[in-house]
């Protein structure tokens, strides 16, 4: 699967001396092996980025956009090879895969306009024939680090702002999941962008990230993933003052208040909590439902999860794959283990489906008579696990949703638009959504607060944290 790629440095793809395997999720086999970077290889792809600053800086916002605009035009076109190797690294069903593939492109069509919209502004001096010039300028190289959970939207969020400010970047994408970033660069790679402008690394802590954090030249790092990795990254960019930006974990409440109109809700809501096997920073992981509804909630939802087919992602019919690794499979089977020790009730699934011989599956699983003290309420669970319990008025359920470090994203569900608006503005949290759960769209900003993170991704925000501001005073 990794045949014509390897690292990318310069423009060139080229392999490395050391090698990893990359394990399919599904069969638990090998689906190939990728170049692993050295040290000195990814010093190299930092020399590479650094030397491509000079030619980047020479390009203007309109050139950059139709460099991106080509890349977004060879993405489209390999849409069906991107797709099938999303599916085949992470499990995700074929049908969100090629959806995901869709919203990388669509980050590159948006930032390609945005490169022709990096705005300054002039302010009048108080010196007699002066004037002040606040402009922007690209913040340098960026070191860009991404999850395996969504392999190219994640990738996609970071390169295309980046670029369209006029940054040069130093990739490394999941060694779980590195196929289709790589597919990705080769996109870029005929695009007409310097050579160096994009860089690809995949390898170990100590071989990458070490070194790209360490490295003075790099001046911002991006990330999305845990929140654990986001503190020690914010501890190790102190050294040089590197700027900043991380989309961290989430641990998302979802609430459904007595008027919400009870069956739509739960049409959408069963397939949100389950897409990509519930690997998702964003899925509601704690369900509160108002006393009136609850029993009929539960039954419906329920009802639904029964019908969710697992397997392989790569067959159409499949709505659920495995989880990402063996690790991730312990991890979901003892939070419904402690949960279920705790006085949580089983009322759906809860185990290793039987009807396979090898893979990470699990169940889509429903827990009820969850309490705010358990595990499963307190840590995100990051897996198929819908955690419901009930509440009775308005500002107890606000108050427990808000009781999590984590401030990604919260849901509710409501007829009424007054209490629509009060639950938007009560919410700790960077995004709410209110009988919808359409929250990521390259056109608006995407990000959290407190423990989940800092800075944007998307919309005319995304491209703020790539750019440094000068002012100019001109006195004639």
């Amino acid at each position: 699967m990794y045949e014509k790629f390897g690292l990318f440095i310069n423009g060139d793809w080229i392999k490395s001396f050391q090698n990893g395997e990359v394990r399919s999720p599904v069969t638990e086999g090998v689906l190939g092996t990728v170049s692993m970077a050295s040290p000195r290889d990814t010093v190299s792809a930092i020399d590479a980025a650094e030397r491509a600053m000079t030619d980047l800086r020479k390009m203007g916002g309109f050139e950059r956009a139709d460099a991106l605009h080509r890349a977004a035009d060879a993405m489209i076109s390999r849409k069906s090879e991107a797709a099938h190797m999303i599916s085949s690294e992470t499990g995700k069903p074929i049908a969100q895969a090629e959806r995901e593939w869709s919203l990388a492109c669509d980050q590159f069509r948006w930032y390609a306009e945005e490169a022709r919209r990096i705005y300054g502004r002039v302010v009048e001096s108080r010196v007699p024939g002066g004037r002040f010039e606040i402009t922007a300028e690209p913040v340098g190289i960026v070191g860009a680090f991404t999850a395996w959970n969504f392999p190219a939207a994640l990738p996609a969020r970071k390169l295309a702002p980046a670029l369209a400010a006029g940054c040069s970047v130093v990739l490394r994408p999941s060694s779980q999941t590195p196929g289709v970033a790589m597919v990705m660069v080769d996109c870029l790679k005929d695009a007409g962008l310097p050579n160096g402008a994009i860089n690809l690394v995949v390898g170990s802590t100590s071989d990458t990230y070490a070194t790209i954090m360490a490295d003075k030249r790099v001046r911002k790092v991006s990330l999305t993933g845990s929140t654990r990795v986001g503190q020690q990254m914010i501890r190790d960019a102190a050294d040089t003052v590197k700027k900043v930006s991380m989309e961290l974990g989430g641990n998302a409440p979802l609430i459904v208040y007595e008027d919400a109109d009870i069956e739509p809700a739960l049409d959408a809501i069963v397939p949100t909590k389950y897409a990509n096997c519930g690997q998702v920073c964003v899925t509601p992981d704690r369900f509160f439902i108002h006393d009136s509804l609850h029993d009929t909630f539960v039954e419906g939802f329920v009802e639904r999860t029964a019908k969710i087919k697992v397997g392989d992602g790569l067959n159409p019919a499949t709505a659920m794959g495995p989880l990402i690794n063996r690790a991730r499979l312990e991890e979901i089977e003892n939070i419904v283990e402690g949960a279920l020790k705790e006085g949580a009730t089983l009322a759906f699934g809860g185990n290793r489906p039987t009807q396979f011989n090898a893979g990470y599956f699990f169940e889509p699983t429903v827990l009820t008579n969850v309490s705010d003290d358990m595990k499963v309420s307190i840590e995100e669970n990051f897996g198929p696990i819908a955690a419901i319990s009930r509440f009775s008025e308005e500002e107890e359920v606000l108050e427990r949703a808000n009781s999590s470090d984590m401030g990604l994203a919260a849901y509710a569900f409501t007829r009424s638009p007054d209490r629509a608006r009060r639950t938007v503005a009560a919410l700790k949290s960077g995004m709410v959504g209110i009988n919808s759960f359409a929250l990521a769209a390259s056109e608006v900003p995407f990000g959290g607060t407190n423990h989940s993170g800092m800075g944007r991704e998307g919309g005319c925000e995304g491209i703020e944290d790539y750019l440094d501001t000068k002012l100019a005073q001109i006195v004639f």
